[in-house]
């Protein structure tokens, strides 16, 4: 084979496998696509005395359902109950959910998780480059029970998307915020808006230096008042 064609040949090989290597970008690899919002439920489950687990659950058939509310403000995953295939989808792990922000891929930095301060429960992204925590969802805890999950209500501006790659609607579930992730850490922080730098006041007439160096008082001079005499 001729060199030149050879080398043509092996520099063509390398862009498309650089086309095919999705971990080096991310961000503009995938889009997102809205969903009905109706059709999913943000859940925690509770995983031993303390600590909760995050899952998204979606009813994909209208019947039976995939979960219930329950009279005590939890709810029953109605879906353990059944063979779920085709009816029900579960998103476990980082596997099935991450994090977008203003059209940003985020998933190798971000990270979710929940905490629980009382009897409140936030889902929280935070990454270890930045110390400032994103509150995504929050849920009211009426009661801590093995069988029973706690709803969680996103947070304004967040909403359930889903990831998409060349037009094909992939299962991925994105956590998403349209604002710049600035704007977000900015809000978070606590951080006051920027302020236009103070207006000096106009300064008063002073002294200009002649050629001499000898200073001469602006504007008005005042004359020594000679008392007349005959």
């Amino acid at each position: 084979m001729d060199q030149a064609v050879r080398r043509t040949y092996l520099a063509l090989a390398g862009a498309g496998l650089a086309l095919l290597t999705p971990w080096a970008g991310a961000a503009s690899l995938f889009d997102s696509r809205p969903m009905d919002s109706s059709r999913f439920a943000v859940l925690a489950r509770p995983v031993g005395p303390s600590d909760w687990n995050l899952l998204v659950l979606e009813q994909i058939q209208a019947q039976p359902l995939c979960w219930q509310q329950r009279p005590d403000g939890l709810v029953d995953p109605a879906l353990n109950r059944f063979n779920f295939t085709g009816i029900c989808s579960r998103y476990l792990d980082s596997n099935g959910y991450s994090l977008r922000i203003g059209g940003q891929d985020l998933a190798s930095r971000y990270r979710l998780q929940l905490r629980q301060s009382g009897t409140e429960l936030r889902l929280e992204a935070s990454t270890t480059s930045n110390p400032t925590v994103l509150v995504v969802g929050r849920a009211h805890v009426p009661l801590r029970d093995r069988d029973g999950f706690v709803a969680l209500t996103l947070e304004p501006g967040w909403d359930l998307q889903r990831r998409v790659f060349n037009s094909q609607t992939l299962s991925h579930i994105y956590f998403a915020n349209p604002s710049p992730l600035p704007q977000l850490l900015a809000k978070a922080s606590g951080a006051p808006l920027a302020l236009r730098p103070p207006v000096a006041p106009p300064s008063l007439p002073g002294p200009t230096r002649t050629s001499g160096s000898s200073l001469v008082a602006r504007g008005p001079i005042r004359l020594p008042v000679i008392p007349f005499s005959d």
